[in-house]
């Protein structure tokens, strides 16, 4: 089940969380929060979808299929969070991992300033897995990610509520490219675990962040447990941004190649 905003360039928002589940052998379930206005070049504008339709399409979809996990990306508003958090309260639904989405790749805003403290106090809770990015990380908790010391920062994240934190590293600087380190903390552990892959050379990385937590939560799904399924989606969007490298799309940051495991040569040409 995925309860996102859309991209009308399809790289990033619910239509990457679609090819991203159905290449994994998942079926996606959607509920929309939004329509943006978007392409690789940036956000030009968004409406939020009113928390009546919102809450019926979660019905809709929960009256007749039961959703074995579920990804939360793009809540443009107070009203949004709320009607997630009630819904996923009222269901008992588990294995929901929950990208806060507040900044575009672009560095466009995506969500209204009330935003951010309601993640942390409403949905962060009934989350088994957080995946902010450093921007995101930095807002969520009002303190500068030491990526050397990353642990107050997660600590920080966990004392919200949620299971485990995955602090994703692409935005740090000297990287250079795709594919930093991330860090992993389950509240259970209390330790973090590095997780490090070769850095990809592109500008196509528009919807890592959607694209990651959908597959996290497409093989949380298919019954991994959730440090497997963390590392398995990291290795999933590794492969797609590497196979997406040198693909020409649009003028800014193009979309990583969702479907290389079903290509002649496993590259998006």
């Amino acid at each position: 089940m995925i309860i996102a905003g859309s991209d009308s360039i399809g790289g990033a928002g619910i239509q990457a969380d679609i090819k991203t589940c159905t290449c994994l052998g998942t079926y996606a379930m959607t509920a929309l929060t939004a329509v943006t206005a978007q392409n690789t070049r940036g956000v030009s504008m968004y409406r939020a979808v009113d928390g009546v339709m919102l809450e019926a399409q979660l019905d809709a979809v929960v009256n007749d299929v039961r959703p074995d996990a579920v990804k939360i990306g793009m809540l443009p508003t107070l009203e949004a969070v709320e009607v997630t958090a009630r819904f996923l309260r009222r269901h008992g639904l588990g294995n929901v991992v929950t990208d806060p989405v507040c900044v575009a790749t672009s560095g466009d805003a995506l969500a209204d300033r009330s935003v951010p403290e309601a993640l942390r106090e409403l949905l962060f809770p009934l989350s088994a897995v957080v995946t902010p990015n450093i921007p995101e990380a930095e807002l969520l908790t009002g303190m500068d990610v030491d990526m050397e010391h990353p642990e107050a920062v997660m600590a920080a994240l966990l004392a919200c509520g949620a299971q485990s934190v995955l602090l994703k590293g692409g935005h740090a600087v000297g990287c250079g490219s795709a594919g930093a380190t991330d860090f992993f903390m389950a509240r259970d552990v209390g330790a973090y675990e590095r997780l490090s892959a070769e850095c990809v050379d592109t500008v196509n990385t528009h919807g890592t962040g959607c694209t990651l937590s959908s597959a996290i939560a497409s093989f949380l799904a298919l019954g991994r447990e959730l440090s497997e399924s963390v590392a398995l989606a990291k290795d999933y969007l590794w492969h797609a941004l590497r196979a997406g490298a040198g693909y020409e799309f649009g003028h800014g940051h193009g979309p990583v190649c969702h479907f290389y495991r079903h290509l002649d040569g496993g590259k998006c040409e």
